[in-house]
């Protein structure tokens, strides 16, 4: 066996112990020997919409929590190749991967990709991937975008789309991705459109 085969080899046993055997919660007040597992949710992890979820780049530590969703698809935004652990966690639990390599520029003249979005977006509503994980690296720029083009589907307000977007980039909201999501053309959606939430 050669050394890539067995650093694959020992990635995929250490990806199924993080989920086959998770921590105990060891906390404080007693508490140290209880069966407890704990679920540690990714970086501005959210739900969306009934089987939609948003989040930051989930890591090791995060593989519980994912696992408890029971997801069948995750849309990654990001251009970077998914890291193997990742990778593994997905194959021993039958998850789909989405990728749709948007760049992640601080540049004001660099354009957010609307075809790859709208694909994502294709991927995101339908019910036969759900529930499905959105995430890109923290889960603010690629992610809100995806998540506020969605609502505009759901023919939210612009004040609503702008408020939520802004509720997970806080301080590091880009008026290019608001720009993006304002212009963002919904009515020739040529997928079905998902309700207004009611």
């Amino acid at each position: 066996m050669g050394f890539v085969a067995e650093e694959e080899n020992r990635r995929a046993t250490e990806v199924a112990a993080a989920v086959e055997r998770p921590q105990p919660f060891s906390g404080r007040n007693g508490y140290e020997n209880c069966d407890e597992v704990l679920l540690t949710p990714p970086l501005n992890f959210a739900m969306v919409e009934y089987g939609i979820f948003r989040s930051g780049f989930p890591d090791t530590a995060n593989f519980s929590f994912l696992h408890s969703l029971k997801l069948r698809s995750i849309i990654y935004l990001c251009p970077e190749p998914y890291p193997q652990p990742n990778i593994e966690f997905l194959k021993l639990h039958g998850i789909q991967l989405f990728q749709f390599g948007i760049e992640g520029s601080k540049e004001p003249f660099v354009n957010i990709p609307e075809d790859k979005v709208r694909e994502a977006l294709k991927v995101a509503i339908d019910v036969k991937n759900h529930p499905v994980l959105i995430h890109c690296k923290r889960g603010k720029h690629r992610t809100g975008c995806l998540v506020g083009c969605m609502r505009k589907l759901q023919r939210w307000c612009l004040t609503s789309v702008f408020d939520e977007y802004q509720r997970f980039a806080a301080a590091k909201s880009r008026v290019l991705d608001q720009r993006f999501m304002e212009l963002f053309d919904a009515s020739t959606f040529k997928h079905s459109a998902m309700p207004p939430i009611s």
